[in-house]
């Protein structure tokens, strides 16, 4: 799903709502979890998941081409924990 269809299916269920609101509201939630992982915090949705950041160590890594050495600088990823909830979902037979 993309942002555009969570907007479209939020405005669906949502009819007392603006389509312009519904999308300040998905952009505004995205806007404040991803300044709360610059900032290096963890943001917990319950139910759903939590995000993170985690730390990647430099490194050597190899060129695929040549195969030569190559410094791989120290990096933050984002990191994405799915909820017991959310598991339990996804595993229903």
């Amino acid at each position: 799903m993309t942002k555009s269809e969570l907007i479209l299916r939020l405005a669906e269920r949502n009819p007392h709502l603006y389509q312009r609101d519904v999308e300040r509201i998905v952009t505004t939630i995205f806007d404040e979890i991803s300044k709360a992982l610059a900032r290096g915090d963890r943001v917990e949705l319950r139910g759903f998941g939590a995000f993170s950041v985690k730390r990647r160590a430099p490194r050597i890594g190899r060129n695929p081409r040549t195969g030569a050495a190559v410094r791989v600088a120290e990096k933050y990823v984002p990191f994405f924990k799915t909820g017991k909830e959310l598991r339990e979902r996804l595993n229903v037979a």
